[in-house]
């Protein structure tokens, strides 16, 4: 089982459980038997570009949140390896700045969540599904995560599936999108996340309440996740990529399911589709 997670937020997002602090996380994620972990906290804009409220850090929190990572470093050395990061979205534009985040950190994931659209605004992932991307719109939300890994922006690409969210099925534009994302992860070796989030939320966090029920019962509501998508990670099987999986963390009592949670992301894929896969050990 993966003993490494490279995908973790804190309470500076604004999204995530505000009484937890980053060594908390640390605390649950050792008592997990896990060796490395990467706090990877939604990025701060220079520029100022995602307007929304509570979507990701102020650039001023930038130096602290660094800080506190170096800290527990230090402090837990020899119990956990820990990694400074970012999740980012590339936008045109904005390379320079997505380069300085690079430098100054260990690890970036990208986690695409918009575009520009053909008014130069920003097009957003809604997450509730409901307005949806037009295929152009899609292909270009391709082209980003392509340009982003040809210009050596990512390390990991996290939820490369998160586009499901504004379509209404897996058809040719999703599969050609797919297609496009697999191409140059495989270029670039740049590994896939099959991130778990999304069966977290949807079946552990329902009603944004944790529950405690059995796998048996969790496994009944197994339909409403959107990502994983099987036919995304069947389209990856046929392309020599990493793969790995990322918690996404933002909740308390999140880390512990880690082991179910892949065991349910397992289940949706399947395991034709699984033993093709390139795991990262």
């Amino acid at each position: 089982m993966q003993n490494f997670n490279y995908h973790q937020h804190t309470y500076r997002c604004g999204h995530a459980d505000l009484d937890m602090n980053d060594e908390d996380y640390i605390q649950e994620w050792i008592k997990l038997g896990f060796k490395k972990i990467a706090f990877t906290d939604h990025c701060p804009e220079k520029n100022q570009i995602d307007k929304r409220q509570n979507m990701r850090m102020k650039y001023s929190e930038r130096n602290e949140y660094l800080d506190s990572i170096k800290k527990l470093r230090e402090k837990y050395f020899d119990k956990i390896e820990i990694k400074s990061g970012y999740e980012v979205e590339y936008l045109p534009g904005e390379e320079h700045n997505l380069k300085e985040l690079k430098d100054e950190t260990d690890i970036l994931v990208l986690g695409q969540h918009f575009i520009y659209d053909d008014k130069f605004n920003l097009k957003i992932i809604d997450m509730h599904g409901i307005e949806k991307f037009t295929d152009i719109e899609l292909i270009k939300y391709g082209e980003y995560v392509d340009k982003a890994m040809e210009l050596d922006i990512p390390n990991i690409i996290a939820h490369p599936d998160l586009f499901m969210y504004v379509r209404s099925e897996f058809g040719d534009i999703e599969s050609k999108v797919s297609n496009m994302i697999c191409k140059s992860a495989e270029k670039y070796n740049i590994p896939l996340e099959i991130n778990l989030n999304d069966i977290f939320k949807k079946i552990y966090y329902e009603d944004k309440k944790l529950n405690d029920l059995p796998i048996e019962e969790q496994r009944k509501k197994i339909k409403k996740v959107i990502y994983p998508c099987k036919e995304f990670w069947k389209v990856v099987s046929n392309y020599n990529i990493k793969v790995l999986y990322g918690l996404d963390v933002h909740r308390r009592g999140q880390i512990p399911l880690f082991n179910k949670l892949v065991q349910l992301a397992n289940e949706i894929i399947g395991n034709e589709i699984l033993s093709k896969l390139n795991f990262i050990e």
